[in-house]
C-alpha cells in the first residue's frame, strides 16, 4: 500500500499500552520528517545534483556567478542546389557570469546528415576540429579541459541526435562553433522537402537497475509554455538546375524571395508566433517543387584527385503508381503509443489520424488494434472483419483514450509479432508514435528478426518526433515512413499510404552499369520503391567515364525500364564523396542492430576515420593551444531546450527522473496530510500519552514566558 493512500479507518493500529501509543506517534513524527529530509535536495545547484536518466525539468540556479544559460544563438545556412544541401550551423556561446564555465548542449540533427566538419572561433582565433576514435576524442577533452585550454567536443548520441561540451568558456568570452553536414534530399510524388530539427523530445528510458539496456544522457528541459532565451535564424538559398516554384512551410512563418527563379531564398519570418522564443521548439519543415514537375534526377559523377577515388550519385524517377484491377485481401494491425509524451495535441493528431485509416477500410479487410504505454493490449486476440460495427467499436475506445505513463514499445511489438495471422492474407503494421525512447536499436532488430514477412509502416506524430527511429523502422520492415504534424495532414497521409499497400510502385528493381566500371555500390540489395520516391544508388567508378545505368524493375502495368546516359564528370560535386559513406554507415548500422552489441564497430570507425565523418565511433575534437584557464577549475552547465511545441509536461514528469529542486507545494501538502492523519488517529485510540505529548511543549512554552517576566 502506497504511503499517500493511507486513510484513518484503513491504519492498522491496534491497542497498545501508553508507552506503545506515544512510541507509535513518535515514529510517525520521524518518518513523516524523515520524508521530508530525503525530498530536499543536496544542493541546489542542479550541477551538482545526481545525475538523472531520464529528462528533467531545467532548475534555475541561486548561484549568481554562473551563467546557466551559456547558449545565446543557432544560426542556420543552408545552400540546396538539385537535391544536395550543405548546411552550416553555428552555435554561439557567451558566458555572462562571473565563473569559467562548460557548457554541455544536446541537439538533434538530420537522420540523413553527414556531419564531416566543425570548427570554433575564440575572438580572432580559428580552431579546426579532428576527427578522433570516439574515447580517444574523449581523452584528449578531459586533458585539456583539466590543462585550463578552451576545447570542444562533438559527439554522436544517436544518427539523429548530437551532444556538443565546450570547455574553460571564461566571463565575457564568446565562442562560436561552426558545424558542416550535407545531406541527400530525395523527392517524394515530385515534391522535396527540407527538414531542420530544432528540439530534442524528451526519451523515454528505463533505468538500467530496472532492466533497461539502452542508455540516453539525461536533458534538461524548460517548463511548457516557457519560451527558450536561445535566438533561432536559419536561411535556404537555392543554386537550383531548374526554377524553384510552391515554397511552403507547414512549421512556421517564412520570408521568400526569388520564387520561381533558379536563386530562391528563404528567411525565418512573417508570423506573429514566429519571435526568436518561440522559433526552435519544432522541426522546421520546407517544401518545394521544381518546375513543370520535374525531378533532378540523372547520374553524376565526381572525380577524384589524382589517386583518390572517384563517387556517382544515380537518382532514377519511378513509374507512376497505377491501381491494380485484383484487390489482394489485407490484415492490418495497428500498434497505438498512448504514452504521456502523446498527451494532449500529439494524441488528439494521432486519433484523427487513425479516423481516417480505420476508416477507409474495405470490407474484405481484416485488422486490430494494439494499445500501449507501460504495458499494452489489443482490442481483439485475433484480427477481425472490417464491418463498420468492428470500426464504430475501434473507434470509440481509441476516441477514449488521454496518454500517460511509460513508453514500452518493445514489448508492444513483441505481442504484435505474435499474433495470428492466416498464411494466405498480406499483414501490414502500422506503428504511430513520436518515438520518444531510446531503445532504437532493439526495435530494429525485432523487426527484422520477427516480422519479416510484414509490412512495417511508421507513422511519427507531432512536431519534434524522434525520425530515428520512424525512418529506421519503415527500413527495417520494408515499409516507408511518415511523419503527421499537425490534425489536417493526417487524411493526405492516410491517403498515401492506402495508395502504397494497394499498388506499390516499383518490385524487383535491378541496377547494371554497361561500359563504366563501378564497386561498392549501396544499397545491395535494391528496396522496392513505395510512394513514388526516386531509385537511388550511390557508389565508386574507374577508368573512363562512358556508357550508361541501367535500371529494371516489375510496376503495376508490368516489366519497367529506365536507362541514364554516363555524363561529364562534375568537379563540384565533391558532397557525393559524404554522402556515400554516410550511406555505407548506415548500411551497417543496420546490420549491427540485427546482429546485436557492436559487430560494425571497426568499419563504421573506419569509415568515419577515413572521411572525416561523425559516427556513434568517432568524435570532433577541438583543441585551443593558449592555456587561459589554469587549473580548469569550471562550472558544468547543462544548456536547457524548449519543450517541444504540443508536448505535455507528462512527457517529463512521469518519467521518473530525479529533479534536483525542493518539493512542490503539492508534494508537502500531501506529507501534512499524512502526519494529521497519523497524529488524528493516535490521538483518536492513544488515550492520555499523545495529549501529554501534545500538551508539554505548550506547558514548556508558558513556563519560559513566566521566567523571562
Amino acid at each position: 500500500m502506497s504511503l499517500f493512500s493511507l486513510r484513518p479507518d484503513s491504519l492498522p493500529l491496534r491497542p497498545l499500552s501508553r508507552p506503545g501509543r506515544l512510541w507509535a506517534v513518535v515514529l510517525a513524527i520521524a518518518c513523516a520528517a524523515t520524508l521530508l529530509l530525503v525530498a530536499l535536495p543536496a544542493q541546489a545547484d542542479d550541477a551538482e545534483a545526481r545525475p538523472a536518466e531520464s529528462p528533467y525539468f531545467f532548475v534555475r540556479s541561486d548561484d549568481p556567478g554562473t551563467d546557466r544559460l551559456p547558449l545565446k544563438a543557432t544560426e542556420v545556412d543552408a545552400r540546396i542546389a538539385g537535391a544536395i544541401a550543405d548546411v552550416t550551423v553555428t552555435q554561439r556561446y557567451r558566458n555572462e557570469g562571473q565563473r569559467p564555465i562548460e557548457a554541455r548542449y544536446v541537439f538533434p540533427g538530420s537522420t540523413r546528415a553527414a556531419v564531416h566538419a566543425m570548427q570554433v572561433r575564440i575572438g580572432s582565433r580559428l580552431i579546426v576540429a579532428d576527427i578522433r576514435e570516439k574515447q580517444r576524442a574523449r581523452i584528449e577533452f578531459e586533458a585539456a579541459k583539466r590543462e585550463g585550454k578552451t576545447t570542444a567536443l562533438l559527439e554522436q548520441e544517436r544518427p539523429n541526435v548530437f551532444a556538443m561540451n565546450v570547455a574553460n568558456i571564461l566571463p565575457g568570452d564568446e565562442v562560436a562553433v561552426e558545424l558542416r553536414y550535407t545531406e541527400l534530399l530525395p523527392p517524394s510524388e515530385g515534391r522535396y522537402q527540407f527538414v531542420f530539427p530544432t528540439v530534442v523530445g524528451p526519451r523515454y528510458h528505463r533505468p538500467k537497475a530496472e532492466g533497461g539496456s539502452s542508455s540516453f544522457t539525461a536533458v534538461p528541459y524548460l517548463r511548457a509554455g516557457e519560451a527558450s532565451a536561445t535566438k533561432f535564424d536559419l536561411r535556404v538559398a537555392f543554386a537550383s538546375p531548374l526554377p524553384v516554384s510552391a515554397l511552403r512551410s507547414s512549421s512556421h512563418g517564412i520570408e521568400v524571395e526569388g520564387e520561381g527563379t533558379n536563386a530562391a531564398r528563404v528567411a525565418l519570418g512573417g508570423g506573429a508566433d514566429d519571435d526568436s522564443g518561440n522559433r526552435n521548439n519544432r522541426d522546421f519543415i520546407l517544401d518545394w517543387q521544381l518546375a513543370g514537375e520535374q525531378l533532378t534526377s540523372g547520374l553524376t559523377l565526381f572525380p577524384g584527385k589524382p589517386g583518390e577515388e572517384n563517387f556517382f550519385l544515380a537518382m532514377v524517377e519511378p513509374p507512376r503508381a497505377i491501381a491494380t484491377a485484383q484487390i489482394v485481401p489485407r490484415d492490418y494491425v495497428f500498434v497505438v503509443d498512448i504514452s504521456g509524451s502523446m498527451h494532449g495535441y500529439p494524441l488528439d493528431t494521432a486519433k484523427v489520424l487513425l479516423r481516417h485509416l480505420i476508416g477507409s477500410l474495405r470490407p474484405s479487410d481484416t485488422f486490430n488494434v494494439l494499445l500501449f504505454s507501460g504495458s499494452n493490449r489489443v482490442l481483439n486476440e485475433s484480427s477481425v472483419p472490417a464491418t463498420q460495427a468492428n470500426i464504430d467499436q475501434a473507434l470509440r475506445v481509441i476516441g477514449q483514450m488521454g496518454g500517460s505513463g511509460s513508453t514500452e514499445i518493445v514489448p508492444a511489438l513483441k505481442r504484435v509479432a505474435a499474433l495470428p495471422k492466416a498464411p494466405e492474407v498480406s499483414r501490414s503494421v502500422i506503428v504511430v508514435t513520436d518515438g520518444f525512447v531510446t531503445v532504437e536499436s532493439e526495435v530494429f532488430q525485432l523487426i527484422r528478426r520477427n516480422l519479416d514477412k510484414t509490412n512495417v509502416f511508421a507513422f511519427g506524430i507531432g512536431s519534434s518526433v524522434n525520425r530515428h527511429l520512424i525512418e529506421g523502422i519503415a527500413r527495417a520492415g520494408q515499409g516507408e515512413p511518415f511523419i503527421v504534424t499537425r490534425p489536417d495532414q493526417a487524411k493526405a497521409q492516410a491517403e498515401r499510404l492506402r495508395r502504397m499497400i494497394d499498388s506499390p510502385v516499383l518490385t524487383q528493381v535491378k541496377a547494371r552499369f554497361e561500359g563504366l566500371e563501378t564497386y561498392d555500390v549501396e544499397p545491395q540489395p535494391l528496396p522496392d520503391v513505395l510512394g513514388g520516391r526516386p531509385v537511388l544508388l550511390f557508389g565508386k567508378w574507374r577508368g573512363e567515364p562512358r556508357g550508361q545505368l541501367v535500371v529494371e524493375g516489375q510496376a503495376a502495368h508490368g516489366a519497367w525500364q529506365a536507362m541514364l546516359p554516363v555524363a561529364t564528370p562534375d568537379p563540384d560535386a565533391a558532397a557525393l564523396r559524404h554522402l556515400w559513406a554516410r550511406h555505407r554507415i548506415q548500411s551497417l548500422s543496420d546490420q549491427e542492430a540485427l546482429q546485436g552489441g557492436d559487430a560494425q564497430r571497426d568499419a563504421i570507425t573506419a569509415l568515419g576515420l577515413r572521411y572525416s565523418l561523425l559516427t556513434q565511433y568517432t568524435s570532433f575534437i577541438a583543441v585551443d593551444r593558449v592555456v587561459r584557464n589554469p587549473g580548469g577549475e569550471a562550472a558544468a552547465v547543462n544548456q536547457p531546450s524548449p519543450l517541444p511545441q504540443g508536448v505535455s509536461e507528462k512527457a517529463v514528469g512521469s518519467l521518473g527522473a530525479e529533479v534536483p529542486s525542493t518539493p512542490e507545494a503539492s508534494g508537502w501538502l500531501a506529507l501534512a496530510v499524512v502526519l494529521l492523519m497519523l497524529l488524528g488517529a493516535a490521538w483518536h485510540r492513544g488515550g492520555d500519552s499523545v495529549k501529554r505529548l501534545w500538551r508539554r511543549p505548550r506547558r514548556l512554552q508558558h513556563g519560559l514566558r513566566a521566567r523571562a517576566r
